[in-house]
């Protein structure tokens, strides 16, 4: 028997075939990485530790080759540091434990030449 001396069971095939065509797959949700959240979690507690010492306390604009003051207040229960070895952007700048910065002296720094840039 042909299915094209009965068109109704033909397109009843048909309808049977689509549909088990269209299964739908369950939907996956995304997770973020919990690195990546919690790095952004540290970021905003950072900017508001930040925000909170400079309201506390004016710190100046220190460049390269300012003679600084600190007055630092070391807490008890811990061995005290001598040697501070940060850079102009370093968080130690807005540690806790610093009182108070002078700066004392601005001198000029001897910048390096770029001598592969002369030929360019």
């Amino acid at each position: 028997m042909s299915t094209m001396d009965h068109p109704e069971v033909s397109s009843k095939q048909e309808e049977i075939s689509f549909a088990s065509l269209e299964v739908q797959q369950p939907q996956q949700n995304k997770f973020k990485r919990p690195d990546k959240t919690a790095r952004h979690l540290m970021n905003i507690l950072d900017k508001e530790e930040l925000d909170k010492v400079q309201a506390e306390r004016e710190i100046p604009d220190i460049r390269p080759g300012y003679f600084i003051k600190l007055k630092v207040e070391a807490p008890e229960n811990e061995h005290f540091k001598n040697e501070r070895h940060c850079d102009r952007k370093a968080k130690c700048r807005y540690s806790p434990d610093i009182k108070e910065i002078k700066v004392l002296e601005k001198k000029r720094v001897k910048r390096a030449k770029l001598y592969y840039l002369r030929e360019i």
